[in-house]
């Protein structure tokens, strides 16, 4: 999906909030939000790209200022922890449930309300999921996921943010303990945003489950352009039974792929965060989205 009028204060406001979690001045936060400022796309002169597209375009302004590859490194190692804390609880759901991998498909996608790129209030998820587990997702697209999943023999799951990833690593173990199925995590190769890299899915075991792959791109870029990736994400693509996509950002960019090099089943996990979500994929704003293409 291509960038809307909707993105560009979000973006903007995704900046801000990326930008106050730095030790920088004033003066030096100023400045810095005028560079990006500059960047054509977020003053309406280029509609032809992908928000991730246009992140990345920030993130790298704020690399080059920090002098810091990965500025907000702390603050992923503590977005694992805090949701690692409530991981038996969402283990005990999951075994509880009359269809375990219905509910697991639920929480990989609440899961990605955990975004502080979003908001910087810090959310109570337990609340959140006690509250939010209950909304249906669509019984047809559920049923071809479950289908898709029983018949597959090699899944590729593109891994969102940091938190979210341990969402993920439930919905794995609950896939395998149920099938004979190879799971393949792919990461970012550079650090962007709070999106998960290499070390932040290793800290929560990922790599104890599945194979933890980077996806080859050369910027922070925090999305999927296949004809950025690597030869060995794209062979493994191709070679695919299921892809996962999970997130706005794999969403954005993978969505737009579908006219060219993706050609494997792909189910896009995530919230309907926004209008244009909502809008493109006609769900209320704030409910979860499990989308097959198929």
């Amino acid at each position: 999906m291509l960038i809307k009028l909707d993105c560009i204060p979000c973006i903007l406001k995704m900046t801000i909030s990326s930008i106050r979690h730095l030790a920088l001045d004033e003066e030096s936060v100023q400045e810095l939000y005028c560079k990006i400022l500059k960047i054509p796309s977020l003053r309406g002169e280029f509609w032809d790209i992908t928000s991730a597209e246009v992140v990345e375009l920030a993130w790298k302004k704020i690399v080059n200022t920090t002098k810091n590859k990965d500025p907000l490194c702390l603050l992923k190692l503590e977005q694992n922890n805090r949701i690692m804390e409530i991981y038996p609880f969402l283990k005990k759901l999951v075994d509880k449930a009359r269809d375990p991998l219905h509910t697991a498909v639920k929480l990989a996608i609440l899961g990605n309300a955990n975004d502080i790129m979003i908001s910087d209030k810090r959310l109570d998820m337990k609340n959140l999921i006690e509250r939010h587990l209950e909304i249906p997702l669509s019984t047809t697209m559920y049923g071809e996921f479950e289908r898709r999943v029983k018949e597959s023999r090699l899944l590729v799951i593109f891994g969102d943010n940091a938190g979210e990833v341990v969402f993920d690593r439930l919905l794995i173990e609950t896939i395998k303990e149920r099938h004979d199925i190879d799971v393949v995590y792919i990461v970012r190769s550079m650090p962007t945003l709070n999106d998960v890299t290499v070390n932040e899915a290793r800290s929560v075991g990922i790599d104890e489950i599945a194979r933890i792959v980077e996806n080859g791109i050369e910027g922070p870029c925090p999305g999927t352009i296949l004809a950025r990736c690597s030869e060995e994400v794209n062979e493994l693509v191709n070679r695919a039974d299921l892809i996962i996509s999970k997130g706005g950002g794999n969403f954005d960019t993978l969505d737009e792929e579908k006219k060219g090099l993706l050609k494997t089943p792909t189910s896009f996990m995530l919230l309907s965060k926004c209008e244009p979500y909502s809008k493109y994929l006609d769900v209320e704003v704030g409910l979860p989205i499990l989308a097959n293409v198929y």
